[in-house]
């Protein structure tokens, strides 16, 4: 496979991936990723396929979680560029695949970070991203009981890598996940008639 397409990504998650909080994740991660691709002016196709399958292997494989996804997509004949750029999201972790194209490290920057941001959409009464601001997110951001298991020093260190603010990226997550906002159920009650 010369360049995956986006329905080559789709098959792939589809095949190893039937959790809809899951599929929901990975839609949010493709956004943010295709969001911030073109923010630095790359290849946002690349960019939001690899966010689209950064967690094919995470469902039927979670103890080799980012070790077996090269098997599943070798198997499939997928670029190493891809494969790295996947594995690298779980560097520190369950990985030692250090990311170093900006593409891996804001990989590895909003992977956890989509979650932080869905959590706090969902408690908001219009329970939407489309009306949410940075600063929500920053005060739920202090209380380490809510979304517990988001690890906030990753989304740190991941900021760090790309030489931003925390607070700009988590902007920046919103903005990427309001563009599919219905699909990943944070639409909220915006829009809707009173």
């Amino acid at each position: 496979m010369e360049k995956p397409t986006r329905e080559d990504a789709w098959a792939l998650l589809t095949k190893w991936t039937e959790s809809e909080a899951l599929i929901k994740h990975a839609l949010s991660v493709e956004a943010v990723m295709r969001h911030l691709a073109r923010k630095a002016e790359e290849d946002e196709e690349k960019w939001g396929i690899v966010g689209l399958i950064h967690d094919v292997d995470y469902e039927k494989y979670p103890e080799e979680h980012c070790v077996k996804v090269r098997e599943l997509m070798e198997a499939d004949n997928w670029p190493e560029e891809y494969i790295r750029a996947v594995q690298s999201h779980g560097w520190g972790i369950c990985v030692d695949v250090e990311p170093q194209s900006v593409m891996e490290k804001s990989l590895f920057a909003v992977d956890e970070l989509t979650g932080l941001v869905t959590a706090t959409a969902l408690v908001r009464p219009s329970r939407s991203v489309l009306d949410m601001k940075a600063k929500s997110v920053k005060k739920k951001w202090k209380s380490a009981g809510f979304a517990a298991g988001v690890d906030r020093s990753i989304i740190e260190k991941g900021a760090a890598m790309l030489g931003v603010e925390v607070s700009d990226l988590i902007t920046d997550t919103i903005e990427g996940m309001r563009t599919v906002a219905e699909e990943i159920g944070l639409k909220g009650t915006i829009g809707e008639d009173e």
